[in-house]
């Protein structure tokens, strides 16, 4: 991943990479692996996720 500064605006640079981060999922990534996640916990977040997911699908699919 790379991200250019140009006229030594880096500010303009990192939030580029920030974007980029956000965009492919590195940055959820890095803050899920920061501290270990108990099983019980790890199981609850995936759930949750994936009742958003089907949550959000169904709302496109019923428009």
């Amino acid at each position: 991943m790379q991200v250019k500064v140009v006229n030594q605006q880096v500010d303009h640079a990192l939030k580029a990479l920030k974007r980029q981060l956000l965009k492919d999922g590195l940055w959820k990534e890095l803050k899920k692996r920061r501290a270990y996640e108990k099983p019980s916990a790890k199981r609850k977040r995936k759930l949750k996720e994936a009742e958003k997911k089907r949550k959000k699908n169904q709302r496109f699919m019923s428009a």
